[in-house]
């Protein structure tokens, strides 16, 4: 469909600028109420014919069409006609010399009103060598040439340049190959090399349109195709082949176009704030999670086939293109599969009538570690046998006796697993796999879709076996190694999360089907029992360390009464470390493995002196004193002195600290002269995975929420926090802290912040600056404040847990309604997961009492009610 005849006729009877201001308007009113009409090639060509036409008016309006030497060349993806509402408008003006004074005014007019009509544009004035030498150096600029087009001007000159940018050797096609295959393996790692971002790219990630771009890019190179059919006489693509890109490309435009009106710009990432307005845009429905959640499926299910045939396609031009490659020599690997190079390939496809051979070829490549891909046939060939598949691979008896040798195979579950994942032959055998392909998680705690997240998982345990790696996670490696049965653990790991979108509670149902898989496949009972129970608790180990305080043996004497024994407790390890790395890349830091680690260590402890036979508190105690003093001693402190000061200090001070902390705070207390004047320490060095910040001091109510100010002040995350008061009426802070890179602090920032504490520590009532700013990001993660006041394990306490969106000075909000509620507070956990803040507080009235039943009513109410103010 053409524009429409009004958008002309305003364009050409345009006299000023805010006529044309006036005409792009309209024009783009229009564009996007024909997006539920037309279809989008029309539209992304409709709106490169009126960028056409508003240029060629300009040209003429501004006197550039008087110098007949000069053309206007469209490149990039409007050379090729395709422009999105928002999308970036990229020419050449091509001149034969530097420009005089007067065309220089001249195009110095024509570019500035293209920005007072507020148009993205990229430009650039060079003469034909210019061109040229710049094409030499820049392959992203030859691209762009390559999709040239003359909108007006010389006709002369444009074509000789075409000429030079096709036919001359500048950039041969296996160098232009090469370059641009390694231009999409940077713009693929650069997106953690996977699709299946929750915020995804639509140009970049990879099955993005820039995938489908560099297929056509290098054919035009190197067989000077003018559209991707040709490849079809080439005998590169089939018919059918033909027609899923297309349809691939025309669903992935509209998903750009909706993006773009959803954002009111130039965007391509999907990004959770436009996700619910496209979504609705393109027809999925106003329903909010539900709509985006088809939508995305919808585009994780396209990239995933664009990102196969363009692996598949560039597999062929490099046997084309790269004349090493055709020459290499078939190695046989059995009946059916030979290498080639460090492909696999089948000898004959019609192998794949036995089904099993479909994973026998994967067990070829954890076989042989040269092995790195599949050879381009044999993935056309797998793709057409996995799409004739009637019923799922694991019915088949041979299916499942391969499926169960690859899960034990040592290297099965490498890269072998992931090109299973990746060419859907996981989701062919599992159905439940099905379901959770392209599933989001609407929550910025994760950053994969739930396949993908999975998959990442598997991998972080499958590197537990990397020799190279050991040192990363030593612990987890040294439990893998001496590990019976370790396909149990990958089992577990792929039915962790294969429950999330079917509603109740995912980690139960998870359950149920790993052990009915169990039963199918023909484990024996308590192996079964073993991974439904893994499964059903994946999240125990985690929820522990990070939301109740490890260092209560009440706490670890729980938490392993429900591991039961030390099997259990090394799987469930294992599988959480694997777990927590693998849900977003900026998660895992020193502080959650030293959590991890430490409730691991203790629970090992309590389950080796017997369920029944728990650590005694006194016994605890006396082992710490014991190692702490030892430390003072060996640093030439006096025996008497440490005791007197130990003194003041009560038995759960002893409790939750530990030897290496008690030695620190120790240190530090008994270099100072006056204990009843403040002391301010902060690491400089790590410990216990973040930075630990130390502080004592007379009583003080306000204190809390003042130290919370100036660390938060300092753009410094809490990680913990412990709180309690001396026999002296003293009070001991300790946090732990990190960056928000989450990171320990340096040297420097540690200083920095011990200054800022000191200075509020001597003046308590100097003003605090902090920003108040919550994310934009957050703006659709309208998490409800809950407030929960429960009794703790002590009758003279009570455990406050509060969830909220984590927006800056949370912590500091909190503390001022304890304080106005009078509470001693005894205790912190701070807990951060994605843009949720899960806190956990224990806290006394002022007797030091749990609170009364109005007590706890009026501090829920003004909690809430601080919350909900200040999340609004």
């Amino acid at each position: 469909m053409a524009l429409p005849n009004k958008v002309k006729t305003l364009l050409d009877n345009a006299q000023h600028l805010g006529d044309l201001k006036d005409c792009a308007n309209y024009f783009y009113k229009w564009l996007s109420n024909e997006f539920s009409k037309q279809p989008v090639r029309n539209l992304i060509n409709s709106r490169a014919e009126f960028i056409d036409r508003l240029l060629i008016k300009l040209f003429n309006d501004t006197g550039l069409a008087h110098y007949p030497e000069l053309a206007l060349i469209a490149v990039g993806g409007y050379g090729r006609g395709e422009l999105h509402p928002y999308s970036d408008i990229d020419f050449l003006l091509l001149v034969n010399d530097t420009p005089n004074a007067e065309m220089t005014s001249a195009l110095e007019e024509f570019v500035t009103l293209l920005w007072d009509l507020n148009l993205e544009i990229g430009h650039s004035v060079r003469t034909h060598d210019q061109v040229l030498e710049q094409k030499q150096e820049d392959v992203h600029f030859t691209t762009c040439l390559l999709e040239s087009r003359l909108i007006c001007g010389n006709h002369v000159e444009f074509e000789r340049l075409r000429s030079h940018i096709v036919e001359t050797p500048i950039w041969k096609s296996d160098d232009f190959f090469i370059a641009k295959t390694n231009e999409q393996q940077v713009r693929h790692r650069k997106c953690h090399g996977t699709a299946y971002n929750l915020e995804p790219n639509i140009k970049e990630n990879p099955g993005g349109l820039r995938d489908v771009q560099t297929i056509f890019w290098v054919a035009k190179k190197h067989f000077h195709a003018e559209t991707l059919e040709e490849l079809i006489n080439h005998g590169y693509l089939t018919h059918e082949e033909y027609q899923e890109l297309l349809e691939c490309l025309e669903n992935l435009w509209n998903i750009r176009f909706a993006l773009h009106l959803a954002a009111g710009r130039c965007e391509n990432r999907l990004l959770f704030d436009y996700q619910p307005h496209a979504a609705e845009i393109l027809g999925f429905g106003s329903e909010g999670k539900a709509s985006v959640e088809r939508m995305m499926k919808r585009l994780f299910r396209i990239m995933s086939r664009v990102r196969e045939m363009n692996q598949m396609l560039l597999s062929y031009f490099e046997q084309s293109i790269l004349p090493d490659q055709s020459e290499q020599t078939a190695v046989s690997l059995d009946d059916n599969f030979e290498r080639i190079g460090n492909k696999i390939s089948v000898k004959n496809p019609s192998v794949f009538f036995r089904r099993e051979q479909l994973l026998v070829l994967f067990e070829h490549i954890a076989d042989h570690p040269e092995i790195t891909n599949i050879e381009p046939s044999t993935i056309r060939t797998m793709r057409q046998v996995r799409r004739r598949l009637l019923g799922d691979l694991q019915d088949y008896a041979g299916c499942r006796d391969a499926f169960l040798r690859l899960l034990k195979h040592p290297n099965g579950m490498g890269r072998a697993f992931t090109l299973m994942h990746k060419h859907g032959l996981i989701a062919a055998y599992l159905p439940q796999w099905r379901n959770i392909f392209g599933q989001m998680q609407f929550d910025l705690f994760h950053a994969y879709t739930v396949d993908e997240h999975t998959h990442k998982l598997i991998n972080n345990i499958y590197l537990y076996t990397d020799k190279e790696r050991k040192k990363e996670f030593p612990l987890c490696s040294e439990i893998i190694t001496r590990m019976d049965k370790p396909e149990l653990l990958y089992l577990a790991a792929i039915f962790h999360d294969i429950a999330k979108g079917r509603g109740g509670d995912h980690s139960e149902l998870g359950a149920v089907d790993a052990l009915a898989f169990c039963k199918v496949h023909g484990f024996t009972n308590s192996d079964a029992r073993l991974v439904s129970w893994l499964v059903e608790n994946h999240l125990l180990m985690s929820v522990t360390a990070q939301r109740k305080d490890i260092n209560d043996p009440d706490v670890i004497a729980e938490f392993a009464s429900i591991v039961k024994n030390e099997r259990q407790l090394d799987y469930l390890y294992c599988l959480t470390v694997a777990d927590i790395r693998a849900t977003n890349d900026n998660l895992w830091n020193d502080w959650k493995n030293t959590l991890l680690r430490e409730l691991y260590l203790h629970s090992q402890h309590a389950l080796r002196l017997g369920l029944e036979n728990p650590m005694d508190m006194r016994d605890q105690i006396r082992d710490k004193k014991k190692q702490a003093k030892q430390r003072l001693i060996n640093l030439e402190f006096d025996e008497e002195k440490i005791d007197a000061i130990w003194s003041r200090l009560k038995a759960n001070y002893f409790t939750a600290f530990s030897e290496q902390q008690i030695s620190w705070h120790s240190e530090h207390l008994l270099k100072i002269n006056d204990l009843n004047a403040p002391c301010v320490v902060v690491g400089e060095q790590a410990m216990h995975g973040g930075t630990q910040v130390f502080v004592y001091s007379p009583y003080n109510a306000n204190l809390f929420s003042k130290l919370l100010t100036v660390i938060g002040s300092k753009k410094a995350q809490i990680q913990h926090a412990q709180v309690m008061t001396t026999k002296d009426n003293s009070v001991v802070y300790n946090f732990v802290i990190l960056e928000v890179s989450g990171n320990p602090m340096s040297s420097s920032r540690a200083k920095s912040i011990r200054r800022g504490l000191e200075v509020i520590l001597k003046d308590p009532k100097k003003k605090i600056r902090t920003k108040k700013n919550r994310s934009q990001r957050f703006k659709d993660f309208n998490i409800k404040p809950k407030v929960i006041v429960r009794p703790h394990a002590r009758a003279d306490r009570n455990l406050i847990e509060i969830q909220a969106i984590d927006i800056p000075g949370l912590l500091t909000k909190i503390a001022e309604v304890f304080q106005a509620n009078s509470l001693h507070i005894h205790a912190a956990r701070i807990t951060t997961v994605g843009e949720r803040a899960e806190d956990f507080f224990v806290i006394s009235n002022t007797d030091y009492q749990a609170l009364a039943e109005e007590h706890k009513a009026a501090l829920q109410r003004d909690l809430m009610k601080k919350l909900n103010a200040e999340t609004e």
